[in-house]
């Protein structure tokens, strides 16, 4: 994307009023209409269309550049759909299913804040999806704070900490692997540069809720049984479904390329699968494609449990490319590197580059209330300050979580916040200062750029 040139060069004021129009435009349409981000961002490009034919570009310009921005995503895209298949292909295996089963066996009375923090990692590990976490798991935890009276905001807060840990650290969440990809990180690089971060902000998060967890001696745990219980008649428990993620773990260690990783996972799991169900050929390619679909009669096991599949991906797929052509008009139009300029002076230390670009994700946060767009604009235009400053683009992407996905869900106006807020009826500002891991990992993040530990260097 930063090698898109320039074939106009606005002023600064023309620059700064199309970029807070399109701000107004997509925060009014999402935070006030609750639109889907693609209507707005569609509009943006229409906008900057329109300056573009002021400005007397030719059409073929810009469509150049519409193609060439969206054509940076496209290893994104083909790594979306294979997250799609592996997910699938690890509900039919019981992958995932049999992680979840061993996560709730952790659940006990004493220190039920930090368990609920570690239990709902797990899970958000295992499926990659923060929000799928919360909304079944995370409602039924919230539930048993509320029998056993304790504190909701404090339970929401654990909640939300551990569901967007596995979120960020999961090989299958979207938002991982959009990070990567859209500054050219290797998936796996990507996740074990970010355990500089994500892991010290985990340990101190389970330190402090494991203070704050009060002693309770019993309570209402039938919530917890019946999703035991309804794990093991879907009859996908077994101790071999653990297979596919030891391939994966495996071949990652090898730095096989995430593609090929997952395509061989979820070869692997396919074939497991057979252990404990026989599944007719078209069967399988159409659970590959739809996704997995879990009949149990449980809606909260069920909305767990059915997941995965190439459409799944559509809307994500979809939104990055609307989202990377809109960038790419940005660039061509030279906006972008037009509001760089008025402050390149103040990003020529590594220090002062890190916290533009957490400051520029977390204000993206705030400003629209998405958290796809954090992560994509951010990766777009701080790109090129990054390698002058001589770091590799894997610093990059972490800033890009620790200051773009986790932030998402401490905005009230967010699409993350409005959703947890409806899901678990604690709002964004009450559970905010208990969301430890969320407010741990912006900070860490720019910690580590003033003390300079943790960096990776480039020549």
């Amino acid at each position: 994307m930063f090698q898109i040139k320039a074939i106009h060069s606005p002023s600064v004021v023309a620059s700064a009023l199309l970029t807070f129009s399109i701000v107004v435009l997509m925060s009014t349409s999402i935070i006030i209409f609750e639109s889907v981000p693609h209507i707005p961002i569609l509009f943006s490009i229409l906008l900057l269309l329109g300056y573009g034919f002021f400005k007397k570009i030719p059409f073929k310009d810009l469509e150049k550049g519409l193609v060439e921005g969206a054509g940076a995503g496209m290893s994104a895209v083909f790594l979306f759909f294979f997250i799609g298949i592996l997910i699938s292909s690890w509900m039919m295996s019981g992958t995932i299913p049999t992680l979840i089963y061993a996560g709730f066996h952790l659940i006990t009375p004493a220190f039920f804040f930090a368990i609920v923090f570690v239990v709902t990692s797990i899970v958000g590990i295992s499926i990659g999806s923060s929000l799928t976490t919360v909304a079944t798991i995370g409602v039924a935890f919230i539930g048993m704070a509320d029998v056993l009276e304790l504190s909701l905001p404090l339970a929401a807060g654990a909640i939300v900490s551990g569901a967007f840990f596995g979120d960020k650290m999961s090989p299958l969440s979207d938002t991982t692997n959009l990070a990567s990809s859209i500054v050219g990180v290797d998936l796996f690089t990507h996740i074990r540069n970010m355990g500089w971060t994500t892991i010290p902000a985990f340990l101190l998060s389970l330190l402090l809720f494991g203070i704050l967890s009060p002693s309770v001696s019993g309570g209402e745990f039938n919530k917890i049984t019946l999703f035991q219980e309804t794990l093991l008649k879907t009859e996908l428990v077994h101790w071999y479904t653990i297979i596919p993620l030891f391939v994966l773990f495996a071949l990652s260690m090898k730095k096989v390329p995430a593609l090929v990783t997952l395509a061989i996972s979820s070869a692997v799991a396919i074939g497991l699968s057979y252990f404990h169900h026989q599944y007719g050929v078209s069967e399988v390619m159409g659970i590959l494609f739809k996704g997995f679909v879990s009949s149990t009669g449980v809606e909260e096991v069920d909305v767990l449990l059915s997941r995965g599949g190439m459409n799944s991906m559509m809307f994500t797929v979809g939104l990055v490319l609307l989202a990377l052509s809109m960038g790419g008009l940005l660039f061509t139009l030279g906006i972008v590197q037009r509001l760089l300029a008025t402050i390149e002076a103040l990003l020529k230390k590594v220090s002062s580059v890190i916290l533009a670009s957490a400051l520029t994700a977390i204000s993206i946060n705030f400003l629209i209330g998405e958290q796809y767009l954090s992560i994509l604009l951010t990766g777009q235009a701080f790109r090129k300050p990054y390698e002058k400053v001589g770091l590799a683009n894997k610093n990059l992407s972490r800033v890009m979580e620790d200051a773009g996905t986790v932030v998402n869900p401490l905005v009230p106006w967010s699409v993350c916040g409005i959703f947890i807020a409806d899901v678990l009826g604690v709002s964004p500002l009450a559970y905010l200062p208990f969301a430890f891991f969320c407010l741990l990992s912006p900070i860490l993040t720019i910690g580590y750029g003033y003390v300079g530990k943790t960096l990776t260097r480039v020549d």
